[in-house]
């Protein structure tokens, strides 16, 4: 089958950028997700685990082999330039990782969930649509923190690291406002944005 629809999709942390992945990919569309394809570059034996190893040293490796995403995150916070060396080992492979298994695909839509989409200018020409899920500053913060334990500080400064509102509303063709409304609205509003591309209504 041929794709008929590339979307990017992005939105800061705590959006609800997942919910919108979620109920695209049970009306049959295919989620690559970034995030996930990070975990997997850096599980025990991954493909960033010597290039890591070598640029951070033995602490940025957890006891079980995997990078140890809290040291990295806290090292990251703090030094603000390690976080593009960082991006230099990731991103590169994250992008052919991407790039293959789109390849392989045979879903009518393709959704790529990426959440520094608009930080990396290399992905907008690969898409037809960025959908933007969007919520205030406050409301990420609070989202972040309930499910995560993070402090409200530690939340601030990676919502800090990541591109602005303004920054990323300017980049969509569609804005989910997810703000003050309940999940099922939200679903519904995903659904509805879904059939315009031609995704089926799920059972």
């Amino acid at each position: 089958m041929v794709q008929s629809w590339r979307i990017g999709l992005t939105g800061g942390i705590g959006s609800g950028k997942s919910t919108v992945a979620r109920v695209w990919q049970a009306m049959g569309a295919a989620v690559l997700d970034a995030d996930a394809i990070a975990k997997q570059v850096t599980a025990p034996q991954g493909r960033a685990m010597a290039a890591l190893l070598a640029a951070f040293g033995p602490d940025c490796v957890a006891s079980d082999g995997a990078m140890d995403r809290a040291w990295m995150r806290a090292r990251v916070l703090k030094q603000p330039g390690e976080r593009q060396r960082l991006e230099q080992i990731l991103h590169p492979l994250i992008g052919e990782e991407i790039r293959h298994a789109a390849a392989r695909c045979t879903a009518p839509v393709l959704v790529f969930d990426v959440p520094l989409l608009v930080e990396s200018t290399r992905w907008r020409v690969q898409l037809d649509h960025v959908v933007v899920i969007d919520c205030t500053r406050g409301t990420q913060i609070e989202r972040v923190v309930r499910r995560s334990g993070w402090s409200p500080q530690e939340v601030e400064r990676i919502i800090d690291q990541q591109a602005a509102r303004a920054e990323r509303l300017r980049a969509a063709d569609t804005v989910l406002f997810n703000q003050d409304i309940a999940i099922s609205t939200l679903e519904q509003r995903v659904r509805q944005l879904g059939l315009r591309f031609g995704l089926s209504s799920p059972d």
